[in-house]
């Protein structure tokens, strides 16, 4: 058996000893890891050492190399060419840390019922000579446009992780709405419930004493309008729940324009796209390494034909990025 001891360096993070083996040897199972720590096999900085303990950077982790059955083994998913091509492409910044890409709509972030091409899995295709598998930071719906971060190690994902628990990540989007709000600017503070029905998951604004619901805040500006009905709405979620921003613009009588599961009294109009018309158009946060990273996507295609037609200002097509100290 071959037995390894390798450093650990700074892009691994604050992690747990039973999690960094597994990304050493990905078919490793638990019960493995465990049991070589009891007989000692696995050890840190010479001494034994449990499943649990946190690693720090410049420890030393010895750990056999254990053979698993290969009919057991994971089969790494074979990545489809064309969409590797395509997520290259819609990456608008990198650094050793991160990569942020302008999702279009219609594009699933990560696997479930009946999708089986997304991003997750062809995120391979981004790990370039790094030892680590890039990882999601959070997800937006499949048809949401837009902002996405993904980081290149696992310190960066934890630092990231945390900002976005916090309310250091300040995240805007542009949605169009099939109503005016009134009043035009203000903040919805609405509890949410994931309700089960047979044809699927629903998200429901709820009653704030219900202990299962998740606190929900959302504030929001009307940039521009036309006439009385579509406008143009900014979208600052302090929290990140599920479907949060469509079923808040539903609560307040302005759904979004395109949302046929929670605009029931006119997701759709003649002459605009029927895609979703929700775009996470900026993110602001603390870097990973250090100072702050302010990234804007560019409206995708069917939004900026919409505001065209409405005449409302279309921005610059580039994407625009900076960084502040």
């Amino acid at each position: 058996m071959k037995i390894l001891h390798i450093s650990i360096q700074k892009e691994d993070g604050d992690v747990r000893l039973d999690r960094w083996i597994k990304r050493q040897n990905p078919n490793i199972t638990q019960g493995m890891i465990q049991k070589l720590c009891r007989t000692g096999q696995i050890r840190v900085n010479g001494k034994r050492a449990q499943a649990s303990t946190h690693l720090k950077e410049g420890e030393t982790v010895r750990f056999p190399m254990v053979e698993v059955d290969p009919v057991k083994a994971k089969q790494p998913q074979q990545i489809d060419p064309k969409m590797a091509k395509q997520l290259k492409e819609w990456i608008i910044y990198q650094d050793d840390d991160l990569f942020v890409i302008n999702k279009p709509s219609g594009i699933a972030v990560q696997g479930g019922s009946n999708v089986t091409n997304h991003i997750d899995g062809i995120l391979e295709a981004l790990q370039f000579d790094s030892k680590y598998r890039p990882s999601l930071v959070h997800r937006l719906d499949k048809d949401t446009s837009g902002l996405l971060l993904i980081a290149r190690h696992p310190a960066a994902a934890a630092k990231l992780a945390a900002a976005f628990r916090s309310r250091d990540m300040k995240k805007t989007y542009w949605a169009i709405t099939t109503r005016r709000p009134s009043p035009l600017s203000g903040r919805i503070d609405l509890p949410l419930l994931k309700v089960e029905y047979q044809n699927g998951s629903h998200i429901e604004a709820a009653d704030a004493k219900n202990k299962e619901a998740q606190r929900a805040i959302t504030e929001y500006e009307v940039k521009d309008f036309a006439a009385r009905k579509l406008a143009l709405v900014e979208l600052y979620p302090l929290t990140g729940r599920m479907h949060q921003l469509r079923v808040h613009c539903a609560e307040m009588k302005a759904p979004i324009l395109g949302d046929k599961k929670y605009n029931k009294e006119m997701p759709f109009m003649d002459g605009f796209s029927q895609r979703l018309h929700l775009h996470a158009r900026q993110l602001d946060m603390p870097h990973p390494s250090g100072g702050r990273l302010l990234v804007e996507a560019a409206l995708p295609p069917h939004m900026k034909e919409t505001f065209e037609h409405l005449g409302f200002s279309v921005p610059n097509d580039k994407s625009a990025i900076r960084t502040k100290k």
